[in-house]
C-alpha cells in the first residue's frame, strides 16, 4: 500500500494565555491518502483550524510528527518550510487574502514569481488558471473590482498556480451566499476528480457533504473519522 500523502502522528499543541498553557490539541493522530476529500469539522475552539494550520506548516506543533510527502514538518527550517508550501501545498483562505494592489493575473502569477518561474510561462499559467475558475475576462481587475465569490476564485486560482499535490482550505465558502459556496466546492470537487488531495475546515455541515471523509474535532481530540 502507497505511502499517505499526510501523516499526523500523536500531534499536541498548547498557547501561552499569560502564564498559563491552554491545549489546542491533544494527542491528534491521522492518516491522509493521496487523492482524498478530507473536511475537519467541530465547534469553535475544537482545534480544526489549528490542526490544518500544523498540516500546513503554518504552525509548529508542540510535540509529534507531521509528515507530508515523506518530509517531516519538524526537522525543517523556516526556509525548507517555505520551499515546501510554495511547491507542495496552495492554500485558500476564508477571507481570500488577495493583494489589493495587484489585479487578478497578478495575484495569480505571485506564487511562480517566487518559484522564479519564466515571465512567459507565469503570464500563459495564469490565464490557463484564471480560464479554469471561470475569471478569464477579469483578469485585468482588481480585487475591490469583484465579488467575493469571484474573489475566492482568483485565491483558488492562485493555490494551483504551483501544481501543488495538496490544497489546504479554511472556511472558503464562510463569507459566501449558499449558492456561491455550492458553486466554490464544486470547483473543489472538480481538483480532487483530477487527483488533488484536499483538506478543508467547515462549520458548514451543507459544504462538509462534498466532502469523502469528515473528521469530526471537539476539546482537541478526534472525536469521529
Amino acid at each position: 500500500m502507497p505511502e499517505p500523502i499526510i501523516i499526523v502522528d500523536d500531534v499536541h499543541k498548547s498557547y501561552l494565555m499569560g502564564k498559563e498553557a491552554v491545549p489546542a490539541l491533544r494527542g491528534v493522530s491521522l492518516e491522509i491518502q493521496k487523492g482524498e476529500f478530507v473536511c475537519l469539522m467541530g465547534p469553535s475552539g475544537s482545534g480544526k483550524t489549528t490542526l490544518l494550520n500544523i498540516i500546513g506548516g503554518l504552525d509548529d506543533a508542540s510535540r509529534g510528527h507531521v509528515i507530508v510527502e515523506g518530509e517531516n514538518l519538524v526537522a525543517l527550517d523556516e526556509n525548507q518550510l517555505a520551499q515546501l508550501r510554495l511547491t507542495k501545498m496552495g492554500f485558500v483562505f476564508q477571507n481570500y487574502n488577495l493583494l489589493a494592489n495587484f489585479t487578478a493575473q497578478e495575484n495569480v502569477e505571485a506564487p511562480m514569481v517566487l518559484a522564479k518561474t519564466g515571465r512567459r510561462e507565469r503570464k500563459d499559467q495564469a490565464q490557463a488558471l484564471l480560464e479554469r475558475v471561470g475569471l478569464a475576462d477579469r483578469a485585468h481587475h482588481y480585487p475591490s473590482e469583484l465579488s467575493g465569490g469571484q474573489q475566492q476564485r482568483v485565491a483558488i486560482a492562485r493555490a494551483l498556480a504551483n501544481d501543488p499535490p495538496i490544497l489546504i482550505a479554511d472556511e472558503m465558502t464562510g463569507d459566501l451566499d449558499t449558492e456561491t459556496g455550492y458553486a466554490i466546492m464544486e470547483l473543489a470537487k472538480q481538483l480532487n476528480q483530477e487527483g488533488m488531495t484536499i483538506v478543508f475546515v467547515t462549520h458548514d455541515p451543507r459544504m462538509a457533504e462534498f466532502a469523502q471523509r469528515v473528521i469530526e474535532l471537539r476539546d482537541g481530540k478526534i472525536l469521529g473519522d
